[in-house]
């Protein structure tokens, strides 16, 4: 698994997404606004605006604060254009990291993420320097207790999925980009219901870390997916499950 699914799935599990609401809200309502100035107002026409719809109402935001930044994204309101922007770099030992913005001041945003990786003893790349070593896919992922192997593999792989994948705790179901929302609908009419679903990058090859670099590198992580301008962050680090409890807790 990568580094950003293992992260993300620990993350939940110890709720901290809760404790993060108002972070998780504000990239939530830049991803609305921005997929509806984009490909327009109406969902049943943009798949990007209704998958950011769907994670909205995952995170139970109020439906005036969806509607509020859809009409933002279509002009409808006055509102802050976002400028999609990614960054790339390397954390400690060499680990790979990818960085996907929203921002009204590039400026800014870059001054602060640059800070971010020189703190945490990493370095802001140039542009491609990383991002060719993720691919781009759909990720579901689900708790073991949620189904067994034979009964997801049998839902999934008929509505498209191309591989699961068994990650102790949890299953992975990957998905190409264009099957996503179809074996995620297949899985919610299914009954079943995932820790997560999200499209997202996934490393080619992976940096085994340990001890305090480990620990600098999920440091780095964290103050970057907190900054209020970052939308994800994906890294090719292989850290423990003890090593990532250890920090979260």
């Amino acid at each position: 698994m990568s580094g950003h699914s293992k992260w993300s799935t620990i993350k939940h599990k110890k709720g901290a997404a809760d404790a993060k609401r108002g972070k998780i809200f504000t990239k939530l309502i830049k991803e609305v606004t921005t997929a509806a100035r984009i490909g327009g107002g109406d969902p049943d026409g943009n798949p990007r605006l209704r998958k950011a719809i769907d994670e909205a109402k995952a995170q139970n935001m109020p439906g005036d604060n969806i509607d509020r930044a859809i009409k933002k994204g279509t002009g409808e309101l006055e509102g802050v254009v976002y400028e999609e922007v990614s960054y790339e770099g390397y954390g400690p030992e060499g680990v790979a990291v990818l960085v996907e913005c929203m921002t009204d001041n590039k400026n800014r945003t870059v001054a602060d993420i640059r800070h971010i990786f020189s703190k945490y003893n990493g370095n802001l790349g140039e542009n491609g320097c990383v991002a060719w070593m993720f691919d781009k896919i759909g990720l579901i992922v689900l708790e073991k207790s949620a189904a067994d192997e034979d009964q997801l593999m049998e839902i999934a792989l008929e509505a498209g999925a191309e591989d699961i994948k068994d990650e102790g705790e949890t299953w992975e179901v990957h998905t190409s980009i264009e099957s996503f929302d179809e074996v995620s609908k297949a899985i919610v009419d299914a009954g079943l219901t995932a820790v997560s679903a999200e499209l997202t990058r996934l490393p080619q090859t992976t940096v085994k870390v340990q001890g305090k670099p480990a620990q600098t590198n999920l440091k780095l992580f964290t103050m970057l997916d907190d900054h209020d301008d970052v939308q994800h962050v994906y890294a090719n680090f292989d850290i423990s499950d003890e090593e990532m409890e250890s920090f979260a807790g």
